[in-house]
């Protein structure tokens, strides 16, 4: 087990995604009491601090608000903010595309992938 899956999967606060990303489903922390959705998961919601908070799934499409292509490592690869059709936005990998056809504003929907030992949730183009 990698040093991020002990760190992560581990923790009783993310377990249940890194438990769904495991079964192939993406979910995201909502919460009850404001009705928004929040990443990183956490009990505790950041835009009213309600402890109402509640795991669902997700629909796994985004938007590309901001890249960059790491051209000069050894295999290129691009690292992405995505926009969730549900509205938090998160840092992720942009994988499986033509990294030249990527856009700000384009469409990405998850990939489910696996670096080393973890599951991370990855987007490729949609």
């Amino acid at each position: 087990m990698s040093i991020l899956s002990d760190a992560l999967e581990h923790h009783p606060e993310t377990q249940p995604f890194w438990s769904a990303l495991g079964e192939g489903r993406f979910l995201l922390k909502h919460c009850r009491a404001c009705g928004r959705a929040h990443w990183y998961p956490r009990a505790i919601c950041p835009f009213c601090t309600s402890a109402d908070t509640e795991w669902r799934e997700a629909s796994g499409d985004g938007t590309i608000y901001s890249y960059s292509i790491m051209r000069k490592a050894k295999e290129p690869y691009a690292i992405a903010y995505v926009t969730l059709a549900e509205g938090p936005t998160m840092m992720t990998n942009i994988v499986d595309s033509d990294l030249e056809a990527i856009r700000i504003g384009g469409s990405v929907r998850i990939a489910i992938g696996k670096r080393d030992e973890d599951l991370l949730p990855l987007f490729r183009l949609a």
